[in-house]
């Protein structure tokens, strides 16, 4: 283990060593790093009007519920498969977790779950609380639950096709994740959506896992993700959240034809790495956040075919990040390409169309004939004027970018994109902004993301031509 992930896994450890006792244990800033309490079965009282079928199913068995509400809070200590027929409702005791999975090979299917609005953070009460391996949780409708699915090393756990919605009403810090999965292996988060919770996915401590077309809206953090490695991302929404996606403390996880879209606040941004290596990110769209995509301490991280469009800065870049590329992408509509926070940088951007960029092509092979500098006088100011961003995008802020490049005063870091393209790439890969929701394409005018159909879907201008072409 390097250095800097020693020293933040120890500041964990450290952390959970203090909250030991039952409380779920918190990092230095604030989030949950360790599970509370297990709970196992509940008082006789608060028990589920299933519980004496599922005591009576043998290893193997499928139990079909019928139609109805059951109520109380139902343990299952046997591998089994429960299956709703008609959808049937499990209404919790409001004291812990509805479903409560204690053995391995259980399958939960076809069920609507009903949290009351109750449990205890503590004890990470969920919807579905699994402890067991190979568990699958599949077709379910899950409400008013602190935790919507939690797996907790449930190593080869499936959740497909669920929809979970949070407790309405309760401050972010009084909810917790639609999915949250620690210490876990080779897990499978598919097809799922997820609305009003604290963070859509908490993934800590949990590697191999595929999460493909799931959708994490109106929340905190659409992903939350700390110290899991080899993990891949396809095809998920992750959309208005008050402070974007996080991830930190991790190493080769592939990004694919994701959206980060609508995620604005003080501190949002679309894309966010924080000590992360190896990282691929290709193809996905990153549209109308705060910052597009945030930089600090990662290495060697490959960006390549994205849309970055819309947001106040497309990259910030901190000068502890090394050895990053860029290549292929199209940043359109940024109110700035790049806040560079440092004096140097190592970060190649080749090869990456820029709407701002009126270097000309003269000789038509589908590159600008300069390379198109993305640090401005603006990037100083910013750093040391917050309303600097109010005049960037105006005529002052044009006149005063044209007289510091003739007449230099101020010594930036001179960052370059060598090679810009002339024209925007066709990224037929790209998902289009449209798919998130199924809203008008007007109703994102106003956010500038009109400007991705010419960079999406069409060409302008003439043909690329040798290094220039559209992949």
């Amino acid at each position: 283990m390097s250095g800097r992930r020693w020293l933040a896994a120890s500041a964990l450890a450290l952390a959970a060593w203090l909250g030991a006792g039952g409380a779920a244990a918190q990092d230095p800033l604030g989030h949950a790093v360790a599970p509370g309490t297990l709970e196992e079965r509940p008082a006789p009282a608060q028990a589920s009007s299933l519980q004496a079928r599922v005591d009576a199913a043998r290893p193997g068995d499928t139990v079909e519920v019928p139609p109805g509400t059951y109520e109380g809070d139902l343990v299952l200590d046997r591998p089994i498969r429960l299956v709703g027929i008609g959808r049937p409702r499990l209404v919790g005791s409001g004291g812990g977790s509805v479903v409560r999975i204690r053995a391995d090979d259980v399958s939960v299917a076809g069920f609507d779950i009903d949290g009351r609005g109750g449990g205890d953070l503590a004890r990470d009460s969920a919807g579905v609380h699994v402890s067991g391996r190979r568990a699958r949780v599949e077709r379910c409708r899950i409400e008013r639950t602190l935790f919507g699915v939690y797996l907790r090393e449930a190593h080869g756990a499936v959740v497909e096709q669920c929809h979970i919605v949070g407790i309405r009403g309760k401050d972010a810090g009084e909810k917790g994740s639609g999915i949250h999965v620690w210490n876990t292996e080779g897990f499978r988060l598919t097809g799922n959506r997820i609305l009003d919770v604290r963070d859509g996915f908490y993934i800590q401590s949990s590697s191999k896992g595929y999460i493909g077309g799931n959708e994490a809206r109106d929340l905190r953090y659409g992903l939350h993700y700390m110290f899991s490695d080899d993990n891949v991302f396809e095809d998920n929404l992750f959309e208005n959240g008050a402070a974007g996606t996080a991830i930190m403390y991790s190493r080769r996880i592939a990004f694919r034809r994701n959206r980060f879209i609508r995620n604005r606040g003080f501190a949002s941004v679309g894309l966010l790495f924080k000590t992360c290596d190896d990282v691929t990110a290709e193809d996905n769209l990153i549209a109308d956040n705060a910052r597009g995509i945030f930089l600090e301490d990662s290495r060697r991280n490959l960006f390549r075919g994205n849309v970055v469009a819309s947001s106040d800065i497309a990259v910030v870049l901190y000068d502890s990040a090394a050895g990053n590329r860029f290549e292929g992408n199209a940043f359109v509509a940024n109110m700035t390409p790049l806040w560079l926070v440092g004096k140097r940088t190592d970060t190649r951007f080749d090869g990456n169309y820029w709407s701002g960029n009126d270097e000309p092509d003269l000789d038509g092979d589908g590159r600008s004939d300069r390379p198109y500098r993305l640090t401005s006088v603006f990037d100083h100011f910013r750093g040391n004027l917050t309303a600097a961003d109010l005049f960037s995008a105006g005529f002052a802020g044009a006149a005063l970018g044209a007289a510091e490049r003739t007449f230099p005063v101020l010594e930036p870091v001179p960052v370059v994109d060598a090679a810009p393209l002339a024209r925007p790439p066709v990224l037929s890969r790209v998902p289009r902004a449209k798919e998130a929701t199924g809203r008008d394409p007007a109703g994102l005018a106003a956010s500038g993301l009109a400007l991705l159909a010419g960079v999406i879907g069409l060409r302008t201008g003439r043909k690329p031509r040798g290094r220039g072409a559209a992949r």
